[in-house]
């Protein structure tokens, strides 16, 4: 295994392994509640990652009623049903089809990109949904920055799941993550990674 130069990083080797060496995806939380404030602080940090034109179009969906929670089970697939149910917190995530609307305010030198987006429905919708998956990817490290552990599945019924808490047309979900500190065995051992070589070339 090669060993990482941690020196060469900007955080410490502590930070490093929070949000990256020692973070696991997690498949089983304690009771300890997740509050709407720990969410808060996690989307404020992580709203200043990278979107294209400042899109910005992750939406979500904080499921905790009862009654939420049984509607969001009811579309998960069954290997996904009873963790769902169990976890403190689970976050819908989802991309608004419609951010194309808030582009004269968060990308102002653009003055034409609304209109841009407006015309071309594909292009629109492919945008969102990449650039909402980046910003899916930044909330998990968020996560973990908060001493939580996030655990993202995508099996569910995604036509029902999004008309469900969206509505239809405007939205697509990307993902449902629980959301909570990581029980005793809720993680798998870690699988082995691709090495360096196996994924970079310089050309």
């Amino acid at each position: 295994m090669t060993t990482v130069a941690t020196e060469l990083f900007a955080l410490d080797a502590a930070a490093q392994d929070l949000l990256f060496r020692e973070a696991h995806t997690a498949h089983a939380f304690t009771d300890e509640p997740v509050s709407d404030e720990q969410i808060q602080a996690i989307y404020d940090l992580v709203k200043y990652a990278p979107t294209a034109m400042n899109q910005s179009p992750l939406r979500i969906v904080l499921v905790r009623t009862p009654e939420a929670k049984e509607r969001l089970v009811g579309h998960m697939n069954d290997g996904n049903k009873a963790k769902t149910a169990a976890a403190p917190l689970t976050a819908i995530l989802a991309a608004d089809h419609e951010f194309h609307e808030h582009l004269p305010r968060l990308f102002p030198v653009y003055p034409t990109a609304k209109d841009m987006f407006a015309a071309n429905d594909e292009a629109r919708v492919g945008s969102a949904q990449m650039n909402a998956t980046l910003q899916a990817a930044y909330f998990f490290l968020g996560i973990r920055a908060a001493g939580l552990a996030a655990g993202p599945m995508a099996g569910y019924n995604a036509e029902a799941l999004t008309k469900d808490f969206f509505g239809e047309g405007k939205h697509s979900v990307l993902a449902v993550v629980n959301i909570g500190k990581p029980a005793e065995g809720a993680f798998y051992p870690r699988g082995e990674r691709l090495a360096y070589d196996e994924v970079v070339t310089s050309v």
